[in-house]
């Protein structure tokens, strides 16, 4: 009896861990932006310090304008000594926005999507980056705009901003 218990407590830890959330990151569905024939590209670094652990997070937002798309492509460094933890309230652990040279939303990367609602953790050691990328299919009439990233991460919350043009 006490064997069948231990058994079946077994297999369910197993299915949970097994059945349990992964970061966009890791599972490989993000692709990687590689830029080609760019015709505008701008690399804004940025670096926000946190008190956590004496952890340092160092964050870069890439925008490359190609003939018909944007691509964005957002890095996530642990320049510290330690490792860190980022924690994410759901699967929605980054995002991407585009507004127009008055402020207003023009795209929204997770508008329309949907996302599971269990807590995820990612670790980065020393030098480790959590990369994320996506593309702007078909953007906008030609003019200033601004790109926005965020980490949405509970601990570790980063917005990175960056200009960029369509001609």
């Amino acid at each position: 009896m006490n064997t069948r218990l231990i058994i079946s407590l077994l297999c369910a830890g197993v299915l949970a861990f097994a059945c349990g959330p992964r970061s966009r990151s890791e599972s490989g569905s993000v692709a990687a932006v590689q830029p080609l024939q760019l015709t505008n590209k701008i690399d804004v670094p940025s670096r926000r310090r946190t008190t956590k652990q004496d952890a340092k997070i160092d964050s870069r937002l890439n925008v490359a304008v190609v003939a018909n798309e944007v691509r964005f492509a957002f890095n996530v460094t642990n320049v510290s000594k330690k490792h860190v933890e980022l924690s994410f309230p759901s699967g929605k652990s980054y995002d991407f926005v585009v507004v127009d040279s008055l402020g207003r939303e023009v795209w929204h990367w997770s508008s329309g999507r949907m996302f599971t609602q269990g807590m995820q953790n990612k670790q980065l050691g020393t030098g480790d980056v959590m990369h994320v990328a996506e593309a702007w299919k078909r953007p906008l009439q030609p003019g200033h705009y601004t790109a926005i990233a965020t980490l949405n991460s509970s601990n570790y919350p980063i917005e990175q901003r960056a200009d960029f043009t369509l001609p």
